[in-house]
């Protein structure tokens, strides 16, 4: 296929590009440009398309993957890096530390179930969630390591029982 087949039936797919972009993105701003840039790859990469297979699904692949690159690109954009020995990643949303009635509500619930459980499965429960290594646990409450990973999956299937109503995701 010459140059000029290939960008006229490229060019014909725009349509059909336009929509997908729209319904990776939701967003027509964001869609023209995803459009824009997957043409720009196709065009680069025109010499990697095989003669006789289906051009529409190697642009649909390209674009799918663009997004998908460009929105790995965006989240890690975001994600800051503390300086401590462990290198742990912050995601914070910047709207996370603003309460209302109801989150604070929530809160209380989640922070009654879990002073309600078993010292047991509470203190393991408990160092988890502030950041300690299944094996610190293990060292610091005197258990072995698959007592307490089989305490905390317990914890949470207690917790998730006792607070069905909330939506977890």
């Amino acid at each position: 296929m010459t140059a000029i087949e290939f960008n006229y039936q490229l060019t014909n797919l725009s349509s059909n590009l336009e929509r997908f972009a729209m319904s990776l993105t939701s967003n027509h701003e964001d869609a023209l440009d995803l459009l824009q840039e997957t043409f720009a790859k196709a065009i680069t990469y025109r010499d990697k398309f095989e003669d006789n297979t289906n051009l529409k699904a190697w642009t649909f692949t390209i674009m799918k993957n663009t997004f998908i690159n460009n929105y790995r690109r965006a989240v890690k954009a975001n994600t800051t890096f503390d300086n401590t020995d462990d290198l742990y990643f912050l995601n914070l949303n910047k709207e996370s530390t603003s309460y209302t009635p109801d989150s604070e509500y929530t809160v209380k619930e989640i922070q009654k179930s879990i002073d309600e459980l078993d010292d047991d499965f509470k203190k393991p429960f408990l160092l988890h969630t502030q950041g300690f290594k299944y094996k610190e646990i293990a060292d610091q409450l005197n258990l072995k390591i698959g007592t307490v990973k089989s305490r905390i999956f317990f914890t949470r299937k207690k917790l998730m029982e006792k607070l069905r109503d909330y939506d977890y995701n």
